[in-house]
């Protein structure tokens, strides 16, 4: 029941729930790219019959699509680099528990009561300046992935320079791939009818 979990258990529920979502922005990414290598396929059958019109519209849900692609991708970064800051902050929290109750117990073994105090007050204090640094870097992160913060208008955006040459790109690979099918289809052909001329 969710009233009597452990401390440990409500904590691997979270990270449980954080790679659940990693995962889901990952398929979203892969689900554009399908979407891009269809309209990529569109585009060029438009251009091949063409259909001004339809071109366009297709370039345009390309663009949205890498767009997309590409705000989905920014996002997944943002994720892991809080996650590894996590694991950071993680780590030194036992570490300043840890000097904590070893500042503690050294103290009780020289009865330096004050000093165990200015100790303690001296870790508090660089761990808070620690925690607070850690926190600005998530807090400025999340609001640039949050708010999709752009420097310049075209920045974060896709530009029809790009579309335009993702597009020709397949095109020219198409046709490079057709023509070495023509190559391998008049190899065979010259060796069957070298073949012929031998038996004659």
């Amino acid at each position: 029941m969710g009233l009597f979990k452990s401390k440990d258990e409500r904590r691997i529920e979270r990270e449980m729930k954080i790679k659940a979502g990693l995962r889901s922005i990952e398929r979203s990414i892969k689900e554009q790219e399908r979407f891009a290598e269809d309209f990529v396929r569109n585009a060029r059958q438009a251009k091949k019959i063409g259909d001004q019109q339809q071109y366009a519209f297709i370039r345009n849900s390309l663009k949205k699509t890498a767009t997309i692609k590409r705000m989905l991708e920014r996002q997944l970064l943002a994720m892991k680099s809080a996650m590894l800051v996590q694991q950071q902050a993680r780590a030194s929290a036992k570490f300043a528990e840890s000097m904590n109750l070893l500042s503690g117990e050294i103290a009780a073994a020289f009865g330096q009561t004050d000093l165990t105090q200015t100790q303690a007050n001296w870790e508090k204090a660089v761990a808070q300046a620690s925690t607070m640094d850690e926190r600005m870097d998530l807090f400025l992160d999340s609001m640039e992935t949050a708010g999709g913060a752009v420097t310049s208008g075209e920045s974060s955006g896709v530009s029809d320079e790009e579309i335009d040459r993702m597009i020709t790109a397949d095109v020219l690979a198409e046709e490079k791939n057709e023509m070495a099918k023509l190559d391998e289809l008049e190899s065979e052909i010259e060796k069957e009818l070298g073949a012929g001329k031998q038996k004659d």
